[in-house]
């Protein structure tokens, strides 16, 4: 059976990471107040909190596969490599169409290549062109799956579009759980990996967030049914990024989950508790990315499940 967790994980160091115009009106996570800071400044704080993360995470066994960004084209959310790719264990990589053109410039199809000198890649699936019908779905920052049971939650955004899903699931396999969902001033939330993250016996949801009682009721029992230990967070803890995490292997199978600090420090002392019978909560300081950004840990990585060679 496929695994739900990783252990390989590629990251993209950032060369000029800063605040993005072109994603700041459909991402509410982004905070506006940061957008006139010093360039420099934002891309030193940044770094600093991106090398901290991978030191941690590979002292730790995780196998971190970094690749630099590139000072030109101008990639602002570079940092972010989740929302343009997923690898996929039957050796499937998938790229996805994406809303903001700065943010298509993302795409490198040379780390791709050099990942299949290591990894296996039975097929490239380019969902790309539903760019030019201006249909978008941002890999998994819109689709969180449920690897183990196929499934693919989905909340329904500006930038996750209903037929693009509909082709990922006819590519991949994966059954579609999709519905709406708003944050607490009832805007759309961007991005579903920032209200739900889905470990191998446990997932994490803002169920407020889903207003319709039909859908919030598929979502639960969707969850339950695939044998999840549902953790229900707030959406004043949603704001905070505690949907946004995600599980990964460390060395000798011990299971890490990856957050923010401003997440952990959003959980209660209960919801640690049972988040601790599963894994090692793992938590690092990414203020300055999140502000910027609109988006936190899980973000960040972009696991690989390709067999290797």
């Amino acid at each position: 059976m496929q695994s739900q967790t990783t252990s390989n994980l590629l990251m993209i160091r950032p060369v000029r990471f800063g605040f993005n115009e072109q994603t700041a009106g459909s991402n509410a996570f982004q905070n506006t107040d940061l957008a006139t800071q010093s360039r420099d400044v934002v891309q030193e704080n940044a770094l600093r909190e991106f090398d901290e993360m991978t030191h941690q995470l590979m002292a730790s066994g995780v196998n971190v596969i970094i690749y630099d960004d590139l000072p030109e084209p101008y990639t602002p959310d570079s940092i972010f490599p989740n929302n343009w790719v997923s690898f996929h264990y039957s050796g499937t990589v998938v790229l996805y169409p994406m809303q903001a053109p700065n943010r298509r410039l993302e795409r490198r199809l040379d780390i791709i290549d050099d990942l299949a000198k290591e990894y296996h890649v039975a097929k490239i699936v380019d969902l790309t062109h539903f760019e030019q019908e201006g249909k978008y779905l941002e890999g998994t920052g819109s689709l969180v799956l449920d690897r183990m049971k196929k499934i693919a939650y989905a909340c329904l955004s500006p930038r996750t579009d209903a037929d693009v899903l509909a082709e990922f699931s006819h590519q991949t396999g994966y059954n579609v759980v999709a519905f709406s969902a708003v944050d607490a001033a009832g805007i759309p939330i961007y991005h579903t990996n920032v209200m739900m993250c889905i470990g191998d016996v446990f997932a994490i949801v803002c169920l407020a967030a889903i207003a319709d009682p039909d859908e919030r009721l598929t979502v639960r029992q969707s969850l339950v049914n695939s044998g999840k230990h549902v953790i229900d967070i707030t959406l004043e803890q949603m704001a905070h990024f505690a949907g946004n995490m995600l599980l990964v292997t460390a060395r000798k199978g011990q299971k890490l989950l990856i957050m923010s600090t401003q997440a952990f420090d959003s959980l209660s002392a209960r919801q640690r508790d049972e988040l601790d019978d599963f894994a090692t909560l793992f938590h690092f300081n990414l203020s300055t990315i999140e502000g910027n950004g609109g988006g936190s840990a899980r973000c960040m990585m972009a696991e690989i499940h390709l067999p290797s060679r």
